[in-house]
């Protein structure tokens, strides 16, 4: 068949499926969450990609590349690599790093807070409030930007907020503030 009538898939869409910051939003990190991206943006350009780029070099001169998996799927990773370089760059350019520590004692909840809290069952959550690039929320580490972390904000030790839920409207009571090195 004609290579006219056939895609190329060498020459993939860029597809930027990563988390964007809202519109007019600051990015805030912690000073962790900043070294963690660092650290992800120097393995992957000191280390990872000049292997990579060693393996397609060696691949290329194989010859024949159509049909060549080695650099075809090299060739692949690396723009996953680039694609992933250039994120990590874009958003420690942008990042405003905050120090909870250096909050000291607060009894209000800001960005890099931890917050325990009861839930209406009296079931008690702790949650860190992070930055979006450092969210995990299985290990208790809310974005500043998530519902949760917006009901919290602002409230004191005793408050009771809001939570608007898929499930309804649940109440959820501070209990304890606290700034430490997240």
């Amino acid at each position: 068949m004609n290579k006219a009538f056939t895609k190329e898939s060498d020459h993939e869409e860029e597809l930027d499926d990563t988390p964007q910051l809202p519109q007019g939003v600051k990015n805030y990190i912690t000073p962790g969450g900043y070294q963690r991206l660092k650290d992800e943006f120097d393995q992957l350009w000191k280390v990872e990609r000049p292997e990579l780029v060693k393996i397609v070099s060696w691949a290329a001169s194989n010859g024949d590349r159509s049909e060549n998996g080695d650099y075809i799927y090299g060739k692949r990773r690396l723009r996953e690599i680039d694609r992933r370089l250039r994120f990590l760059s874009r958003r420690m350019d942008h990042a405003e790093i905050i120090d909870p520590a250096q909050r000291g004692e607060c009894d209000q909840v800001f960005f890099g807070a931890t917050v325990t809290v009861y839930d209406a069952q009296g079931k008690e959550q702790t949650y860190s409030i992070v930055g979006m690039d450092e969210a995990e929320p299985s290990c208790g580490r809310i974005s500043w930007i998530s519902p949760l972390a917006r009901a919290l904000l602002k409230a004191r030790e005793g408050d009771v907020v809001s939570l608007q839920t898929p499930g309804g409207l649940e109440e959820l009571e501070v209990i304890k503030i606290r700034y430490t090195i997240l």
